[in-house]
């Protein structure tokens, strides 16, 4: 695996103070919700850099809705010195051992939960779930959210949109 410099990117005053929630936080599920332009990413990242840096979980798997996200998470975690794969595919499975992680969508997760959950269990992993109400319980994705990432160390939720317009809860 790739070496994982020293964070230095600044955080703002929220992201400080949530990253110290973070690391008190007495369950393996977080919510971070902030406006569009907040810095969410980047404060995603900082929670990676430091579950990896203290070796509370040995990979990063990033979930967003579009493969276009992927690009993007892929290139600001780059930036900060954390590898992520914006290509794997589910017949890949995990990434190549000089990532950090990877990057999929959640159509990905939905078509094979099976096998996030298995990767899941073989390596410590932090899911980070970007814009989660794309996930309804009760819908496929959702479901396939609940089965692939149960055994996760630590799931980070990101949401600018903490509710979903029909009503169903988000997983």
């Amino acid at each position: 695996m790739n070496i994982l410099p020293a964070w230095i990117a600044p955080l703002r005053d929220w992201q400080r103070r949530a990253m110290e929630a973070v690391c008190a936080h007495p369950t393996a599920d977080f919510l971070a919700m902030a406006t569009p332009a907040a810095g969410k990413t980047r404060f995603a990242l900082r929670v990676a850099h430091e579950f990896l840096r203290t070796q509370t979980a040995f990979r990063v798997l990033v979930v967003c809705p579009t493969s276009h996200l992927r690009a993007q998470w892929s290139d600001a975690a780059g930036k900060i010195g954390l590898q992520l794969d914006p290509a794997l595919t589910n017949e890949q499975a995990v990434e190549a051992s000089d990532y950090h992680g990877a990057v999929v969508t959640y159509q990905q997760v939905c078509l094979a939960p099976e096998i996030f959950q298995r990767a899941c269990r073989t390596r410590k992993t932090l899911v980070i779930l970007d814009e989660l109400h794309h996930a309804g319980d009760g819908k496929n994705w959702g479901k396939a959210l609940r089965t692939a990432f149960e055994p996760a160390v630590f799931r980070l939720i990101l949401s600018g949109t903490p509710f979903r317009s029909d009503n169903n809860p988000i997983p």
